[in-house]
């Protein structure tokens, strides 16, 4: 409530002087007031119905997609309370003057639909601003109800102020007024940047910077007096994240330092000029140690053994065995329950490029040598039959080949292993057991695959591919972020601040 109030009081009283003035201008000159207060209405409706348009909006967006409109809510009123509040700091002193200057010369030109005109754009500057941040605002409230109240009670006692300077009997020192509110503001504004980077990254937009930091819940209970200005009000929440935490640093002391650094104490000239140069080399050096030094996407591997399981029966028999990459990454262990551990070589000649689960992985495929496996080495027409699935195979007839027949039977294993950052990702074994029939009027052997008599094939288990993917996936935008995006931002504030400076001293 208190955050909505001071949002509603300053934008309020602001668009009030601006209607003031140029109120007391009309009146001074013996002009109606009509068109004025047409244009000032028109431009509060149309506030009102942004705010609602877009309240609307996002509530028939599916939950996601609302995360992701407020995310660019709050960035817009971010960047719309920065600005006024950096207006302001510099204009609050001489506003009353400007305006009026600007009101004599509109009027000097025998048109009062000019002030009309001027009162619209300003109550709509103001109504537009307004809207988007009570919006962003609510967004963050704890009680929107609550929120509403104040931002009401905030327009309403601005309305009265801007009243009382308008007759004459309120006198108002607004640099020192917006000065006050504009430290509460940066506040408030600082929070929404936890909030935004908090619907954000609930958007699906940002997943680097999510470890925990401070647990604060002990300071912000729900319901305590400390909760409702801590998290209401100033929106910091009590498990903030390592992005939210620099957010709010990165946001607060530049933009704090930039309004309020006193300015006896700001450099001018040459030093400026050295401050701003020195300011670009130390974002420039910062930009070049994150780019080097942050790992490059390597994950933690969640553990060097991944665990078999059988391809339909991962819930009845867990332990299968397990899979091994050796040190080099250049042979495949493989100690399957019931089988002596294989060997197998990988050559990275032979590796296959492949995404994998959307992972760039390299992918080998490894045929085993045909084993025999122990079985009849007799069997019956009947049973040839079962094997077939209930049919006799094509080529057999009862009468010419009543059986039974000598088999010979065979296994053929087919390896699969993805790997990925030199971490094992995937791998399944797929088997066929082969039949091979001769006898009992047979003129040449015949070939059958065997399907029910299949061994049972493994494959990695989930939990430990899903383990995998997340180590992954983690790195690559923890790596994106701190050692791409990162330096990138602090290489275009280096190369900025380093034009300004050159520009300054070319001047």
């Amino acid at each position: 409530m208190l955050a909505t109030l001071v949002i509603g009081l300053r934008e309020g009283l602001e668009a009030a002087l601006i209607v003031g003035i140029i109120a007391a201008f009309l009146r001074k000159n013996g002009k109606s007031l009509r068109p004025m207060w047409a244009g000032v209405l028109l431009a509060v409706a149309l506030s009102i119905a942004v705010g609602v348009g877009l309240d609307l909006v996002e509530r028939s967006l599916p939950q996601r997609d609302q995360e992701a409109m407020e995310s660019v809510i709050g960035a817009v009123a971010i960047f719309f309370v920065t600005t006024m509040i950096v207006w302001m700091n510099k204009h609050a002193r001489g506003m009353k003057r400007e305006l009026e200057a600007e009101a004599a010369e509109a009027l000097g030109q025998g048109s009062a639909y000019a002030l009309a005109v001027m009162a619209f754009l300003a109550v709509l500057k103001e109504g537009f601003e307004t809207s988007v941040f009570l919006l962003a605002t609510f967004e963050a409230a704890q009680s929107a109800t609550l929120a509403a109240t104040g931002a009401v009670i905030g327009v309403l006692v601005a309305i009265g102020i801007g009243w009382g300077i308008y007759a004459g009997g309120v006198k108002i020192n607004l640099s020192r007024f917006f000065r006050f509110t504009g430290a509460f503001l940066i506040l408030v504004a600082a929070g929404l940047t936890i909030t935004t980077l908090r619907t954000a990254h609930e958007a699906g937009w940002l997943s680097a910077g999510q470890q925990s930091t401070v647990n604060l819940s002990w300071l912000v209970a729900p319901g305590t007096v400390q909760s409702a200005l801590i998290t209401g009000v100033l929106g910091i929440p009590a498990d903030p994240r390592l992005i939210e935490v620099l957010g709010w640093f990165a946001y607060l002391i530049p933009v704090a330092a930039f309004v309020y650094w006193p300015r006896a104490y700001r450099p001018q000239g040459r030093a400026a000029v050295r401050l701003q140069l020195g300011m670009s080399a130390a974002f420039a050096v910062v930009a070049i140690v994150l780019a080097i030094a942050v790992p490059g996407g390597r994950p933690d591997a969640p553990g060097e053994v991944a665990a078999l399981v059988p391809d339909a029966a991962a819930a009845a028999a867990p332990d299968a065995g397990t899979l091994r990459l050796s040190a080099g990454g250049s042979t495949l262990l493989v100690s399957a329950t019931g089988s002596p551990t294989q060997s197998l070589a990988l050559p990275p000649a032979q590796a296959r490029a492949d995404l994998h689960d959307g992972i760039d992985s390299s992918t080998w495929t490894v045929d085993a040598t045909a084993t025999a496996v122990p079985a009849p080495s007799t069997i019956s027409i009947a049973q040839l039959t079962a094997l077939a699935g209930g049919h006799l195979p094509v080529g057999l007839n009862p009468q010419q080949h009543p059986g039974p027949f000598t088999a010979r039977w065979s296994t053929h294993r087919s390896i699969t292993v993805w790997v990925a950052d030199g971490m094992l990702l995937d791998g399944i074994q797929q088997t066929a057991s082969v039949l091979t029939i001769s006898g009992s009027g047979l003129q040449t052997a015949r070939t059958l695959s065997a399907a029910a008599a299949r061994p049972a094939t493994w494959q990695v288990s989930t939990a430990y591919r899903d383990s995998v993917l997340t180590s992954i996936q983690h790195a690559t935008t923890e790596h994106s972020l701190w050692g791409v995006d990162v330096p990138i931002a602090l290489g275009v504030a280096a190369v900025f601040l380093a034009a300004v400076a050159g520009r300054r001293l070319s001047a």
